[in-house]
């Protein structure tokens, strides 16, 4: 099957996907450029879940101070190694993520920091369960692995503070 290499562009533009990966998802979805996207998303999964034991012991602190300097907020995400740190993806996948936890206050990174005395906690309050405050369809889970797809390596929230006037 030919694909027009506008369509392949289109979809890389979307994704950041590799330029063959992108032309395999949509050879493997016969053109559709919907069937290619959930194709490239279930191999970021995939590929997310395979680097997911590796170490992280590099990575960037970065801090959001929202309008006004009544809320900020600091958050440390880890990466493998320091070229991956000085990226551009992984220092606006950061700077989004410092933004994120001034918005919406979560108390913990994920689900294993939630105290076992807890009884219930809602997933708004785990920062990687949230929906992503600029596309709400997505969770900062999800972000982070399509991030781990673009980048090539493992990315971790150790932690993260938020600090607000008076409170």
């Amino acid at each position: 099957m030919k694909i027009p290499t506008s369509v392949i562009k289109e979809l890389r533009e979307q994704t950041g996907a590799g330029v063959m990966d992108c032309r395999s998802a949509l050879i493997e979805a016969d053109g559709d450029t919907g069937k290619a996207l959930k194709i490239l998303e279930q191999r970021n999964m995939v590929r997310a879940q395979k680097k997911a034991g590796r170490t992280t012991a590099q990575g960037i602190i970065e801090a959001y101070i929202h309008t006004g300097g009544r809320i900020g907020a600091m958050v440390e995400v880890n990466c493998e190694t320091d070229f991956v740190a000085r990226t551009d993806e992984f220092k606006e996948m950061a700077h989004n993520l410092a933004m994120q936890i001034a918005a919406q206050d979560p108390q913990f990174v994920s689900r294993d920091e939630v105290p076992e005395t807890a009884s219930t906690v809602p997933d708004v309050a785990c920062l990687l369960l949230q929906p992503y405050i600029k596309d709400p369809t997505k969770t900062i889970g999800d972000i982070i692995t399509e991030t781990i797809a673009k980048v090539g390596e493992n990315i971790k929230v150790s932690r993260f503070a938020r600090f607000e006037l008076g409170g």
